[in-house]
């Protein structure tokens, strides 16, 4: 079982588990440290590291960006076309001004698009998905409401293949900054920055590429199957890149994979002072 899970999403973007219910799961999957990983959103932590219940949580975020995206306004309305996307992660994250407007305006657009997905699934299968598009809205939100409607064809995973994903009849494309800016205001406001799973991508081989910019690279993802890891531990060894790992958890599974303690420790991030309980 790894030491520490740093990919962990909760209620406050599209995963199950109320903040609060971090620490009992974590110690119920047997792992020491967890990271909060929120789709483009900041946790309401005072301290970049703190002990909640004799569990170590990490501040942290998840961050999509476009490889070759320009960070230029588009006009009011208007969608982008989107191009090569990778997420990044940042660990030990102390909010900046600049990270905080950053993370306003994606998730205005995050809502704006999720909207604009939910009137277009509404639309095409003539239902009422009975969901509310505010702050952390994404659209495993919108699968879960289609899955909820045992009249339509779809299933969670069905919502995705054949409406939501990027191919799909209903789906509506984000604008996300820049890969060059965002790794910028991570950087200023966190104590490392990851790519992360590499191998999710379209084009892994660019992705990685782009993973020299960073501090480090997910090697440890439950990515199912057999994986071959060998170019993301060449890519490590490339750009001489410390190895994160985890779950990627939307559920209460935590801990699926994840860091030893060894691999933990080389990351650098410091030991929490006991701040006690997160409300």
């Amino acid at each position: 079982m790894p030491y520490a899970d740093l990919h962990v999403h909760t209620t406050r973007s599209d995963g199950s588990l109320q903040r609060s219910e971090v620490p009992a799961a974590a110690r119920r999957c047997g792992v020491d440290v967890v990271a909060l990983t929120d789709h483009d959103r900041l946790q309401p932590i005072e301290e970049p590291i703190v002990e909640d219940d004799g569990v170590t949580i990490v501040n942290g975020i998840e961050l999509r960006v476009e490889l070759d995206g320009d960070d230029e306004p588009l006009p009011p309305g208007e969608r982008p076309e989107p191009g090569e996307r990778v997420d990044l992660l940042a660990y030990g994250v102390e909010p900046t001004p600049e990270l905080e407007a950053l993370v306003e305006r994606i998730q205005q657009d995050r809502i704006e698009r999720g909207q604009a997905i939910v009137d277009r699934v509404e639309d095409r299968l003539g239902i009422d998905l009975g969901v509310t598009v505010d702050d952390g809205f994404g659209r495993p939100h919108v699968a879960r409401a289609i899955d909820d409607h045992s009249e339509t064809a779809y299933d969670y995973e069905g919502a995705f293949d054949e409406l939501i994903g990027s191919d799909g009849a209903c789906f509506v494309p984000r604008n996300v900054p820049s890969f060059d800016r965002g790794r910028e205001v991570l950087a200023d406001a966190s104590r490392l920055v990851a790519l992360a799973h590499p191998l999710r991508y379209p084009d892994p081989e660019v992705a990685l590429e782009r993973a020299g910019d960073l501090d480090a690279v997910e090697l440890w993802y439950p990515y199912g199957g057999d994986v071959d890891l060998e170019p993301v531990e060449r890519t490590i060894e490339r750009y001489d890149l410390l190895p994160t790992g985890g779950t990627d958890a939307h559920g209460e599974e935590l801990g699926v994979e994840g860091l030893s303690e060894e691999a933990y420790s080389r990351l650098g991030l410091s030991t929490p002072r006991d701040s006690g309980t997160i409300d």
